[in-house]
Parts: structure tokens; C-alpha cells; sequence
């Protein structure tokens, strides 16, 4: 993909607020030239004349003034960040002082970074495939341990490797095909239908176990639309306060404190929670509660995963009873959890349709059996969330999908004895979706939209 990007662009690349150090990020073919006229390092040096990746120790200009004293560092082009000569420039960490030196800056010719703009440039110089940009953007927005070790992994490329890998065999496998159609005489092995049909059948295979990764990496990534239920004053609030860490929601003894819905996204264990805390589900009077309970069993409708609390101290009620009815409908995993069991143990007989029954304290705050119930629905134990390869998002979930069924298209083609070069058009489909998975053949509106969610500075 062709440059296009020609003004240099700074930005602070550390978060906003106070702090021991900040750092100001200036990238572009003027970028020397523009830390030259802002920074003075006390070597005697002009900027152009630094050595590249070494810090330098000086002073920061605004129009000929010293405003501060930091360090400057050289990346020239190619072997920077964003493949253009960088500069990076350290200053001490006060709101002031940190949006004076970017202000100087852009006096010297720099012009402000847009979101993302960073890690653009850096793909479409070749520096990062389009998966470990994005690997990128999911580091910065890692709201849990798994996703951090994906993110990670993907970012080192096993992702962009497993997808080269299938372009690269499908590519063979056309060329075998082609080969022996462009030069007859040439003493070339001839491609027959099954042999055809076998080698796509195997690529077809390794991307479909590739796209079997996305229920887990969905889970960790894109997250579940969890619904606390159950009938009022059996300690949903107190379940979702152990779940969130922290008191989130209001807890009382008064059945139907819980009025409204609270939602929020929470870790659990490897898994992201969508989770929502309803109102107690029952029949009422009270106007404002009964717009709670409707809210609620909309929530439910929806949910992807329901975990019923009910009161595992005592015997069941008609309330309970009639939840159980409300939920048969639900096509979501079920999980009942029977809390306060520190109060006692009930022998509660309950409907088959829960895939797990845990008892629980939630007062306790130890909800490590729900954290693993949870992981065993919809974390696939196989994957090693280390080193393996996952699809993590709903983009390149569809590009696989749209692969695998050209592949499949192509195997059909050759069955019907339409033969393997005719077939090979579907192949050829199928690679350009796979490049443009990887960012290798993809539109300015992917390539928008994928960075336009990064923070500005990176």
C-alpha cells in the first residue's frame, strides 16, 4: 500500500494528567527538523547530527526559550516504530509544562496526530501486518490478563503466520495447477481432481479450526451479555458486588432495592462480562418496580448467559417457581447459583435445564467455582491462550468464513468433474481474502475504522 501520509505529525504518547515523565512522539520525513528547532541538546550537536537511538539531554525551546529540560531520542527511517524517522522527546510530567512543549512543537512544523495515526503509519510502511495492529490496539485496551496474553501473542505475529501459512499453500496449490496448464511439454506432475480436492480439504481444515477459536476469543475479547436474575432479596446485587470487586451496587435487606438496571463490563477470569443486574422478578404493584421487572425480562431475551441466584438456605418459593417458567424459553446457558450458604443448606430441587448448580456466599466475595463454570462454557480448555493463534474479533471471524466457503466452492467444482483450473478461480478468491484479513489487500474504510479506536499519541 502506497504512502500517502506526508505531513509529520507529533502528539503526547503518555496519558494525560500529572506524572514523572511525558512523552512527545514526532514522526514524519520533517521530523528531525522540526525536534531541531524545539531542542537544543547540551552536547553542542544540531539534531540532524545525533547518533539514531540515543538519548540526548537538553533543552526545550519555545520560540528560542528555554520551558523546560528533558531528553531527545533519533529513530531514522526505516528502523523506527512507524517506519519514518521518529523522535521522541522526554519531558517532566505536569499538565502545563507537557502541553507547552507539544504547543512548541507544532510552532516548529509539526501538525497534531489524529487517533491512531501512529500505528497507521507504521502498517501501511510494512512494520506491522494488520492483525498485530490490531494486537496493538487490544493491548491498549486490555481489560484482563487472557487478553493481555493474546494480544501479546498476536502482536509477536502467530496470528498473521497461521494466516500466511493457508494464503501461501493455496497459492502453491494454484500454481501446481496453472503450471502444468501454461507449459504442457514440461515434464510437470499432473494435478488430478482428488489431489485437488485433498490439498484444499486440508487448508480448508487448518482455517476452519482457526475460526473454531473465535467462541473463546469472543468471550475474551468482545465479551458476554451476562444477566443476573432471580427473585427479590436473594442477593443478586451482593453476587454482582463480589463479581466487580467493589460495592457497585446498593445492598439492603428490603426486598426490591434493586429497581433499575445496572450494567457494567467486568473480567471474570479469562472471560469479559457484559454484566447486568436486574430487578427482582416477580408480580407488583409498585409502578417503578414493575418497569424494573419488564427491563429485565427484556435483558434476559438477549442474554448470552444467565446466572439465577436464588437462596440456597431456604426451601424454594412461588416466586422462584415462576422464574423457573420465564426461563424455559431462554436459549442462553443457565447457571443457578444458590447463595447465602454461609445461613444454611436447603435441599432445593431444581430444573434440568441449568448446566451448573453452585453454592455460594457472595457476601464472602469468593465466586472462584463461578469463575470457573463460567471459563468452562465458552473457553475452548485446548487453546493455549499464550501461544496459540485466535480470531478475536467479528472482522476477522467473517473474512475466514468468507475463505472457507470459497475453498468449499472450489472443492465442488472439481467434484463435478469441471476440473481443477476452473476450480482454482474460487482458490484465488479465497487467498485475496485472506490478504485482506491481514491488511496485505483491504479498504480505507476497514483500515479507518480499525484505528480510528486508538487513543491519539499511539
Amino acid at each position: 500500500m502506497k504512502n500517502d501520509f506526508l505531513s509529520t505529525i507529533a502528539a503526547v504518547s503518555t496519558p494525560r494528567g500529572k506524572g514523572g515523565v511525558a512523552l512527545i512522539r514526532i514522526s514524519g520525513e520533517e521530523a528531525v527538523a522540526v525536534a531541531g528547532r524545539c531542542f537544543s541538546p547540551k552536547c553542542g550537536k544540531s539534531a540532524c547530527d545525533l547518533a539514531p537511538r540515543t538519548a540526548y539531554f537538553g533543552d526545550i525551546l519555545d520560540d528560542g526559550a528555554p520551558i523546560d529540560d528533558g531528553m531527545l531520542t533519533v529513530f531514522r527511517a526505516p528502523n523506527s516504530y512507524t517506519g519514518e524517522d521518529l523522535v521522541e522527546i522526554s519531558c517532566h510530567g505536569g499538565v502545563l509544562v507537557t502541553r507547552r512543549v507539544l504547543e512548541a512543537v507544532f510552532k516548529a512544523g509539526a501538525t497534531p496526530a489524529v487517533a491512531g495515526e501512529f500505528t497507521r503509519r507504521a502498517f501501511v510502511n510494512g512494520k506491522l501486518s494488520l492483525t498485530k495492529a490490531e494486537a496493538v490496539g487490544e493491548i491498549l485496551e486490555a481489560k484482563s490478563d487472557a487478553q493481555l496474553r493474546i494480544a501479546a501473542s498476536q502482536r509477536r505475529g502467530v496470528l498473521t503466520e497461521k494466516i500466511d501459512a493457508a494464503a501461501h499453500a493455496l497459492t502453491s496449490l494454484i500454481a501446481d495447477v496453472y503450471a502444468r496448464i501454461d507449459y504442457p511439454d514440461e515434464d510437470l506432475a499432473e494435478i488430478g481432481d482428488d489431489e485437488f480436492a485433498r490439498r484444499a480439504e486440508e487448508i480448508r481444515n487448518s482455517l476452519k479450526n482457526l475460526r473454531a477459536t473465535y467462541r473463546s476469543g469472543s468471550a475474551i475479547f468482545e465479551g458476554i451479555k451476562t444477566v443476573i436474575c432471580g427473585a427479590p432479596n436473594r442477593g443478586k446485587s451482593s453476587l454482582y458486588n463480589a463479581i466487580a470487586g467493589e460495592d457497585a451496587a446498593i445492598v439492603t435487606e428490603i426486598a426490591g432495592t434493586t429497581r433499575d438496571i445496572l450494567e457494567r463490563d467486568i473480567p471474570l477470569g479469562s472471560v469479559l462480562l457484559h454484566l447486568t443486574d436486574t430487578a427482582g422478578i416477580r408480580d407488583t404493584a409498585d409502578v417503578v418496580e414493575q418497569i424494573g421487572v419488564s427491563r429485565a425480562k427484556e435483558r434476559l431475551a438477549e442474554a448470552e448467559l444467565v446466572i439465577c441466584v436464588l437462596d440456597g438456605s431456604k426451601e424454594l418459593s412461588d416466586e422462584d417457581i415462576s422464574l423457573f417458567d420465564s426461563l424455559k424459553d431462554v436459549t442462553a446457558p443457565k447457571i443457578a447459583v444458590l447463595n447465602k450458604s454461609d445461613l444454611g443448606k436447603a435441599n432445593l430441587e431444581l430444573p434440568d435445564f441449568f448446566e451448573k448448580v453452585i453454592r455460594l456466599s457472595a457476601k464472602s466475595g469468593d465466586i472462584s467455582e463461578l469463575c470457573e463454570a463460567v471459563e468452562k462454557l465458552f473457553i475452548d480448555e485446548k487453546i493455549d491462550t499464550h501461544s496459540d493463534a485466535i480470531i478475536t474479533s467479528a472482522r476477522q471471524a467473517a473474512s475466514l468464513d468468507e475463505a472457507i466457503l470459497l475453498i468449499g466452492d472450489a472443492i465442488n467444482t472439481a467434484a463435478t468433474g469441471m476440473g481443477a483450473d476452473l476450480a482454482s478461480s474460487d482458490l484465488e478468491r479465497a487467498v485475496a481474502t485472506l490478504n485482506e484479513l491481514d491488511g496485505k489487500a483491504v479498504s480505507e474504510n476497514v483500515v479507518s475504522e480499525i484505528f480510528g479506536r486508538f487513543c491519539v499519541g499511539k
